[in-house]
């Protein structure tokens, strides 16, 4: 089994789909935006029967809320960075000069495409224990009571109902090497004179932990 395999826990019949899902199109025809096309079907109803279980009184608007909170881009980046996908994408030599190797959006895109490669290569049932292992604390954290919305947008509500602006964000650092960045993001909120700091793989998900920050010190 290969690293990424003992990290999923799966060892594939066909190894050449696991080489196609971590092929960007920047390196060849043989890439992976088909096996990313089924991933992210087959993410979203193990995601939505997990949900459906887990919170068996929840209406049909909060669940589809909470599920697009799960499979959104900044999410996929974790489970990519949970599972040690940067770097071991095939670029282009122009997509590698260009940082691609970091960008959130070809991790995440490889993720789905990893989570298709397992549908194909071992069936749903195969894919689901795959994916419920990945999602496994993400799931678990929800707090329905907020319906499935981030924390930045509910800092943006919370604010806007005492008639407050929206508070200002900001990047402060980046850290790391470019196949493994980390940013610090401000979050100022001037009517409060407050400002909380969050860390993460990418500026939207630091953004998210520094209205985190910020909601659970002004929230009780």
């Amino acid at each position: 089994m290969t690293d990424l395999e003992q990290r999923l826990g799966y060892a594939f019949r066909d190894p050449a789909l696991l080489s196609r899902a971590l092929t960007h199109r920047s390196h060849g025809a043989e890439h992976n935006e088909r096996l990313e096309f089924v991933g992210d079907a087959v993410l979203n109803c193990v995601v939505a029967a997990a949900l459906f279980r887990r919170f068996p009184q929840l209406p049909e608007g909060d669940l589809s809320r909470i599920r697009a909170n799960l499979v959104n881009r900044d999410c996929l980046l974790q489970r990519a960075q949970d599972l040690g996908m940067a770097g071991l994408v095939r670029l282009g030599e122009g997509e590698l000069r260009s940082g691609g190797a970091s960008r959130p959006s070809i991790l995440s895109d490889a993720t789905e495409a990893v989570f298709g490669a397992v549908f194909l290569d071992g069936g749903f049932e195969s894919a689901r224990v795959v994916i419920e292992q990945c999602y496994a604390e993400a799931i678990q954290a929800v707090d329905p009571g907020v319906s499935g919305k981030d924390p930045k947008t509910r800092l943006q509500e919370w604010l806007q109902a005492k008639g407050m602006p929206v508070p200002e964000y900001g990047i402060t650092a980046v850290d790391g090497e470019a196949h493994k960045q980390s940013f610090t993001v401000s979050c100022r909120i001037k009517a409060l004179g407050r400002e909380t700091t969050g860390h993460g793989a990418s500026r939207r998900i630091a953004e998210q932990e520094a209205a985190r920050a910020a909601l659970a010190e002004l929230v009780p």
